[in-house]
């Protein structure tokens, strides 16, 4: 499954879309809010307001995915500036948890993973989000539960003052 993001108020380019790999999720492609540059022979690719993406790869991931893979947890983890410790904490767990969460070696238990996708939205509040965030909580659990994990449609997001999924595109 792949997600394009897109920064609005730009051309998306008609070559291929940039996978962000750096990112350390797979499947994620910018269809423009890149630049790439050539110096000394080697290729090296400048991404507009990456703080922005990362909080909208974020709460795609929250919201979207019905559970969340170690790739996930870390990019979570790492968007909000924590370390495995103080992620810990919040979630009651010790870091040792949190890492075997990110490795893979353990599952992260689905008190654990909703506290996160919670946690997640409510660091990153906008308008929308306080919606967003009822919604999740009182609402989506359920039905994140009973997702089918294959979608493939592509999410495309967008930048006006921040990057954000564009639901129209989406539909």
């Amino acid at each position: 499954m792949s997600e394009n993001f897109y920064l609005t108020g730009e051309c998306v380019s008609d070559s291929e879309p940039y996978e962000y790999r750096s990112c350390g999720l797979d499947g994620i492609f910018l269809l423009n809010g890149f630049d790439c540059h050539e110096y000394d022979g080697e290729q090296y690719v400048s991404i507009k307001d990456i703080d922005g993406l990362h909080v909208a790869i974020g709460r795609h991931l929250v919201k979207h995915r019905k559970a969340l893979a170690p790739k996930d947890v870390r990019f979570l983890r790492k968007t909000m500036g924590q370390s495995q410790s103080e992620l810990a904490e919040y979630l009651g767990k010790n870091s040792q948890s949190v890492a075997r969460w990110e490795k893979g070696a353990n599952d992260i238990p689905g008190s654990a993973e909703k506290l996160l996708r919670a946690i997640f939205i409510a660091r990153y509040l906008d308008d929308d989000d306080l919606e967003s965030l009822r919604t999740l909580l009182v609402d989506n659990f359920g039905e994140l539960d009973a997702m089918d994990e294959q979608q493939t449609r592509p999410v495309q997001f967008t930048l006006t003052n921040h990057w954000a999924e564009d639901e129209a595109a989406a539909a």
